[in-house]
């Protein structure tokens, strides 16, 4: 790693208080950046559009997707704003870079038959771990939580008589979140029975404050909560992929059909702007559309 790659990283974590993980991200797309110019013999302020344009292609030609594309634009982009600030390099190539447009696609939703299926089937398991997936399954799905402010949840953060949570979201952004009295029951009867015998096998005897334990009594991680999510698809057999997300979009995809205030739903996502909230709008239209279209007599006829 360079030193002004170094420097930067340290500049978005201690003086932009970003994310472990958007920190990681950043990083991935700026030394992918890097090994294409030193590939190419081209020194950080001799990059141009020309140059850029060519990592782009051979991104796409690769497979990579028009969304990486866009973060990899727009990390680069960040990048070179803070090597003009420091005089490292006079200008900014990425200024008026465009990247390519994403493809049009909608995020995986479960209907609420499925979250009801989804449920049910985990309730039936008698295992050791079930009470705790219950309770992130029904947390998960009440509040619409990211995965990384799930697992970075502490006891603390929650108000359980209250059945509100306390979340910090991107950037350290706070907000409070409410949720579901199901959920409020599944996490008192994990607090009380399951996280104990969790935290009893954490060896190195380290009291952890955070909500969500894995196996071993230790913090969860987002990689591990993708697990429990795969272990409980499998456990229950269930006909559909389960996904932290997936109950995040399910979760606002259901409140935009009960009739919730778009600003609402994008206070308690924790969205800074509107139009990432409003794609659950376009969502429910796909789904009026495809029911019209299976359900009306004359909707295929010419």
């Amino acid at each position: 790693m360079t030193n002004e790659l170094k420097e930067f990283l340290n500049y978005l974590k201690f003086q932009r208080n970003y994310s472990d993980e958007t920190i990681v991200s950043y990083q991935y797309d700026i030394e992918k950046f890097y090994r294409f110019i030193n590939h190419e013999a081209i020194l950080l302020e001799d990059v141009d559009t020309d140059i850029i344009r060519n990592f782009l292609s051979v991104e796409l030609m690769n497979n990579i997707s028009r969304s990486s594309c866009q973060r990899r634009v727009a990390s680069l982009r960040h990048f070179y704003e803070y090597l003009t600030e420091e005089k490292i390099v006079k200008k900014n190539p990425f200024q008026f870079i465009s990247a390519p447009k994403k493809e049009k696609k909608y995020p995986d939703v479960l209907f609420k038959e499925q979250i009801e299926i989804l449920f049910e089937a985990n309730k039936k398991r008698n295992d050791d771990l079930a009470l705790r997936d219950q309770a992130i399954l029904e947390l998960l799905y009440a509040s619409g939580l990211r995965a990384s402010e799930l697992v970075n949840l502490s006891i603390s953060n929650v108000d359980i008589n209250n059945r509100v949570i306390r979340v910090f979201g991107k950037e350290r952004k706070e907000r409070m979140v409410p949720f579901s009295k199901d959920a409020q029951m599944y996490l008192r009867k994990y607090l009380k029975e399951s996280r104990p015998v969790l935290l009893s096998k954490n060896l190195g005897g380290q009291t952890e404050n955070h909500l969500f334990l894995n196996s071993l009594g230790k913090k969860l991680t987002s990689r591990g909560l993708e697990y429990i999510l795969k272990q409980i698809e499998l456990k229950c057999a269930l006909p559909f992929e389960l996904h932290p997300h997936t109950l995040r979009h399910s979760f606002a995809t259901h409140l935009v059909e009960g009739g919730a205030d778009l600003r609402l739903i994008q206070e308690l996502l924790g969205h800074v702007n509107i139009n990432t909230t409003s794609i659950y709008t376009h969502i429910t239209d796909e789904g009026v559309k495809k029911d019209y279209m299976k359900s009306h007599p004359r909707a295929k006829k010419h």
